[in-house]
């Protein structure tokens, strides 16, 4: 399976946490930096965080600085995305992807994208 295959979604009340898992297997992603995206509904998908292949390299959109925290652990080739203090607006599908392009922060960057997990925000 070349897909990475995200889970840790659900429900959750506004100001909690949850932590995402994205897991990738196989030479098609070792080596790679990945990243996190998410997608609500009628809106385009969106990036959220990155990490490059060492782990030394780490991004984020505005609305995920200071509450949002990617890692990874290469020997089983997993990335995680803790997400804290969440808010409605972070309700959203969220997909993890390998980033094969130069830019960081662009959709087209990214490759072998997962099925998602749904993160769904109460207020």
């Amino acid at each position: 399976q070349v897909q990475p295959v995200e889970s840790g979604g659900g429900l959750v009340q506004a100001g909690g946490s949850l932590r995402l898992s994205c897991a990738a297997s196989g030479r098609t992603f070792s080596g790679f930096a990945m990243g996190w995206f998410r997608q609500a509904p009628g809106k385009e998908r969106e990036f959220v965080a990155a990490i490059s292949w060492s782990g030394s390299s780490t991004y984020y959109a505005d609305s995920a600085k200071g509450r949002f925290t990617i890692s990874r652990d290469n020997a089983r080739i997993t990335v995680y995305l803790q997400m804290n203090n969440l808010k409605s607006e972070d309700s959203a599908v969220y997909y993890c992807a390998r980033r094969a392009g130069i830019d960081v922060f662009t959709l087209a960057s990214y490759d072998y994208w997962g099925q998602g997990t749904q993160v769904t925000v109460s207020s």
